[in-house]
């Protein structure tokens, strides 16, 4: 998985007067949990804008001034609710030898042969969270869905790796073909032409039966 860089320092005081005062300043209050004690430090709003504004999955590398390097992987964020400014980002360490889980895009691929056929691909899942060794966490997650017809589902289990682990239950759909709305009226409207003519023959006679029974 790609990585981001974010150059900060390690925060002295964490009290609610330097924090707004980091803030007034441009920068992003953050704490990196996962090690022996939790690491207090600040970074450049802009600094973020490649790992926050993006549909993309990526670990990343937290350089300290005092010479400190992490890995890691964002955890939480919180934003302004009027300015949308970035105001607190929580990060999880990693280690080599520990799995972790992360959240990872899915990529659809192919013309599925339910949409040539007029229908339509909803995505019910565009994000799958998986559990793997960080060397192991993809990209994303590619899924093909050339075969699909009409009424067709695709679940996370035909997505499964050897690499990872999807963390959703086994009934979880990722994608499905439907009927387009149009396709379903128009043959709403010929089921009730149909329907209409049967009930133009009270009693289930034909016209031609109708016609002698006149006579």
């Amino acid at each position: 998985m790609k990585s981001i860089t974010i150059n900060g320092s390690q925060r002295e005081s964490v009290g609610k007067k330097a924090t707004k005062a980091l803030r007034n300043a441009g920068q992003v209050p953050c704490v990196l949990y996962g090690g022996d004690k939790p690491v207090h430090f600040t970074a450049d709003e802009l600094a973020f804008s490649k790992l926050v504004y993006t549909p993309n999955a990526h670990t990343v590398v937290i350089a300290l001034e005092n010479g400190d390097t992490y890995s890691a992987i964002m955890q939480d964020i919180q934003f302004h609710p009027v300015t949308e400014k970035i105001l607190h980002i929580d990060f999880y360490q990693l280690f080599e030898d520990k799995p972790i889980m992360m959240e990872i895009p899915v990529h659809f691929i192919g013309n599925s042969r339910g949409v040539k056929a007029g229908g339509v691909l909803r995505k019910n899942s565009r994000r799958l969270r998986v559990k793997a060794l960080p060397k192991n966490l993809p990209d994303f997650i590619e899924v093909d869905i050339t075969p699909l017809k009409i009424g067709n589902k695709l679940y996370v289990t035909a997505l499964e790796n050897d690499a990872y682990k999807i963390m959703h239950p086994d009934n979880t759909v990722v994608c499905q073909i439907k009927r387009a709305r149009a396709a379903m009226a128009i043959a709403a409207e010929e089921d009730d032409e149909e329907t209409e003519g049967v009930e133009g023959t009270e009693g289930g006679e034909t016209p031609e039966v109708a016609a002698e029974a006149q006579e």
